[in-house]
């Protein structure tokens, strides 16, 4: 019987102090600024040892802090943090630094890069699938968390290998195929992030502030992030985040139970007294009131031991009870004495009188027992009733705090989108400007030979690459406009109209000829026609008709007379055709017999004329 004993108690112990376990939480931090091939970023490492000591306070079980990493070093953190947490519940990486998206895939570069062609990216580089791929034996959830937004500093000076190959801004739109995956941008796909005007970016503090708190959803957590970098970037960055998590609310750090929701200090007492009671038996209370032995629950303890007790005395009496009558009926059976007989018949009138006091007694306690169960339940009830009152109106006064913040949010919104436009209205728009941390170090003539080269590839543009932004210049971006749908200044070459170009593959601006020449692709080749064939005015070739001069006898006279009224009436013109050509997205014709083309603005504020037939 005492091995039986010896299970439930260790079955109590497990029940009793399995709550203590806490799931295993690791965390890899990764923050890049000395590079070796492009200016030194500020904040990665500042924002590193930020979000680290975050990880570390928030008692995470392991948190490694990595800073300017080679190529060689980073595989090497990755491999070693993997090999550590392969047991982990939650597994998080945060890396700050550069990042790249070339043909929709993204890579997280090392401060060795130099990146000079574009597919040293497959070299040196790492792809966001090898960071995904250390984590994916984390358990319960698996986050990515990349301040890696910024403006790519190697798009001016990487070569591409293939024209087709995109070199995208900021990092590509990703779906993590791993269940309980989460992907966290500082900036939405296709958009940049900023560093901020402090040592740490909006991105890092909003992170840090937001992501400990215990208890709260990390779909939540993220939604106040996003709300903060909006408020503290007047609205030009906002953070997105990638991936699906279950139903289940999923917190970085766990909810304190008896301060945030005002649980009930006697919770833990309650559910191992309830453990107590499904065992019932001496040695589980035992144990119970070896670990509580004081207080409210203590009492009912012993109450139990007391039932039990008299159980066993009970138990004792009827055995006792059963011993004396078949011992008196032994001796009767064996035709003992008389006085035997007696002695044993008064033997068993005693064990049957302990008998029956020790049912009395048991029923006494298990009265008590039901008695003090009924209290424990109705002070329960009181208890969970009291709480859930407190929680209640808790509930409605962070309902009411969260409405009255929503609106000032709202206006404070408002206000912010009122500056921004008024302020982008009266800013003057310069050409020349200095190249800043967050763009490629090209100078300003450098760059106008790019977008002049671009424009000669898609078509707009017949003049040299000179690097001058002539009228000549801005009318061929304001072509660009006009067949491409886009908007952009004709006043200055920038980098996203240098992108927009780079990003269409063929022609877009319409190929026009002069008269006399044809389109053939992207050239005009001159129209040769065949023998006894001309050059009519629809820029077509037609068969010469020879017209054989009729003799007649005039007198001279008449002759003279009709040669004088011919110079005296003046010319009419004759509709013929010009033998020019014009061009639009439909192909190439000739101008109709009568008609003619005229240079045109497009808009009424355009400084650029257009090529228009017109018919009179």
């Amino acid at each position: 019987m005492r091995t039986p004993r010896w299970f439930f108690l260790i079955f109590l112990l497990c029940l009793t102090f399995g709550s203590a376990h806490a799931e295993r939480r690791v965390a890899l931090v990764i923050g890049n600024s000395a590079y070796k091939s492009v200016p030194k970023l500020a904040n990665p490492v500042n924002d590193a040892a930020l979000v680290g000591g975050m990880f570390r306070n928030a008692g995470f079980d392991l948190v490694e802090i990595k800073t300017d990493l080679n190529i060689a070093e980073t595989r090497k953190a990755l491999r070693e943090f993997g090999l550590r947490s392969r047991d982990a519940d939650i597994a998080v990486v945060y890396y700050a630094g550069h990042g790249i998206e070339v043909d929709g895939i993204n890579y997280l570069v090392p401060t060795d890069a130099a990146l000079e062609v574009d597919t040293d990216v497959y070299d040196e580089a790492l792809p966001l699938d090898r960071i995904l791929a250390t984590i994916e034996p984390a358990k319960q959830l698996r986050l990515v968390i990349l301040d890696a937004c910024r403006d790519n500093p190697f798009a001016g000076t990487m070569k591409r290998t293939v024209a087709s190959r995109s070199i995208g801004r900021g990092l590509a739109k990703v779906e993590p195929s791993s269940p309980n995956t989460m992907i966290a941008f500082a900036a939405k796909a296709g958009s940049t992030a900023s560093d901020g005007d402090s040592k740490n970016s909006p991105f890092a503090i909003a992170v840090v502030e937001r992501l400990p708190k215990p208890g709260l959803d990390l779909r939540k957590a993220f939604g106040f992030v996003r709300d903060d970098v909006l408020r503290s970037t007047a609205y030009h960055q906002e953070p997105y985040v990638y991936g699906s998590l279950g139903g289940e609310d999923l917190s970085l750090v766990p909810a304190a139970p008896a301060v945030g929701a005002q649980a009930d200090p006697q919770e833990a007492v309650r559910r191992d007294y309830e453990f107590a009671l499904q065992l019932g038996t001496r040695d589980g209370w035992t144990v119970f009131l070896t670990q509580y032995p004081d207080g409210f629950y203590a009492g009912l303890a012993k109450g139990q031991l007391n039932k039990i007790a008299a159980e066993e005395a009970r138990a004792e009496a009827v055995d006792k009870a059963r011993q004396a009558e078949q011992e008196k009926a032994r001796l009767a059976a064996d035709r003992a004495n008389k006085a035997e007989q007696e002695k044993a018949a008064a033997a068993a009138k005693a064990a049957e009188d302990n008998r029956l006091a020790a049912e009395k007694a048991k029923r006494v306690e298990e009265a008590k027992a039901a008695e003090a169960e009924q209290r424990r339940k109705e002070a329960e009830a009181a208890v969970a009733k009291a709480l859930a009152e407190k929680q209640a109106a808790e509930t409605a006064l962070a309902d009411s705090i969260a409405r009255e913040k929503a609106a000032a949010e709202l206006t404070a919104q408002k206000q912010a989108a009122t500056e921004t436009k008024d302020k982008n209205d009266n800013a003057m728009k310069v050409a020349d400007l200095p190249p800043t941390p967050s763009q490629p170090s090209l100078s300003p003539q450098e760059t106008i030979k790019l977008v002049q080269s671009e424009l000669r590839r898609v078509g707009c543009m017949t003049g040299a690459t000179d690097g001058d932004w002539s009228n000549a210049s801005q009318r061929s971006l304001t072509l660009f406009n006009k067949f491409a749908g886009t908007k952009f200044d004709t006043k200055l070459a920038s980098f996203e109209a240098l992108d927009a170009i780079k990003a269409r593959p063929g022609r877009v601006c319409p190929l026009v000829c002069e008269h006399g020449f044809r389109a053939d692709g992207d050239t005009c080749v001159k129209i040769t026609c065949r023998a006894n064939y001309h050059l009519n005015g629809d820029n077509e070739c037609e068969r010469g008709q020879d017209k054989k001069p009729v003799a007649t006898r005039e007198s001279p006279k008449g002759a003279d007379d009709e040669r004088k009224q011919v110079e005296s009436t003046p010319s009419k013109p004759q509709a013929r055709s010009s033998g020019q050509m014009i061009c639009s997205s439909a192909g190439c014709r000739p101008v109709k017999p009568g008609c003619r083309i005229e240079q045109r603005k497009y808009f009424s504020t355009s400084a650029t004329n257009f090529a228009t037939e017109v018919c009179d």
